[in-house]
């Protein structure tokens, strides 16, 4: 089933735009069949889910932490992931930068952004996030990356608004991107749209799409 979930939505998945398996609750063989059909990028939204998962898994798999990161616990994920793509203060900015040079190494993150009508969800509004990337002090973060925003939607059955949504993201990605080209070079990832929206991220100018149910089916929420 997992593997041809997975050939049924690469199939629709238009260029330019790719997949991460949301593998959060879901068992290590589970991921090891995705795997086997040819998938590498997965999604973890629990640190210690995470790292248990890690060393029982293939080498080259690229891992994306795409859940909320609590400060207390970003130094463990770090240079363990491909990015992280949750960064929503200054604050875990700064503790994930920082554990990066002690590490020797450049972690690539994502800017969360907040556009959703819940207020539990995190990140920047499309101005704070402005306002941040135009006057925080870069050169005291050598170790973050920043490669684009991550976004999600309002948790709604309205097209208009869950299309609206996902253009204010890529809105806020594009204006970053032509006003400050020159302090993020780097900067050329959106990732937006989960299993019940991603077509509408896609057609929004998504580049990265984090599906969990679609690839995996139901949750079993609990850790493996």
């Amino acid at each position: 089933m997992i593997s041809q979930n997975l050939q049924r939505i690469l199939a629709q998945l238009p260029a330019g735009v790719s997949l991460v398996a949301v593998s959060k609750f879901n068992p290590v063989e589970s991921i090891r069949q995705a795997y086997d059909a040819g998938q590498r990028l997965f999604g973890e939204s629990r640190v210690q889910e995470l790292l248990t998962k890690i060393p029982k898994l293939p080498a080259d798999i690229r891992w994306h932490f795409i859940g909320h990161l609590q400060t207390n616990k970003a130094r463990k994920i770090v240079g363990r992931v491909a990015l992280i793509e949750s960064i929503d203060s200054e604050k875990l900015l700064a503790l994930v930068s920082d554990e990066a040079v002690k590490q020797e190494l450049v972690q690539d993150v994502l800017l969360q952004v907040h556009v959703a009508a819940e207020e539990t969800k995190f990140g920047f509004a499309p101005a704070e996030l402005a306002e941040f990337v135009s006057t925080l002090p870069w050169e005291r973060y050598p170790g973050v990356r920043i490669r684009g925003v991550m976004g999600m939607a309002s948790n709604v059955d309205d097209p208009e608004r869950i299309l609206a949504d996902f253009r204010d993201i890529r809105a806020a990605f594009d204006h970053i991107r032509s006003q400050y080209a020159d302090l993020l070079p780097a900067f050329d990832t959106v990732s937006m749209g989960m299993s019940g929206d991603w077509q509408y991220a896609a057609a929004s100018g998504s580049t990265l799409v984090r599906l969990g149910s679609a690839i995996f089916g139901p949750r079993m929420y609990q850790n493996h």
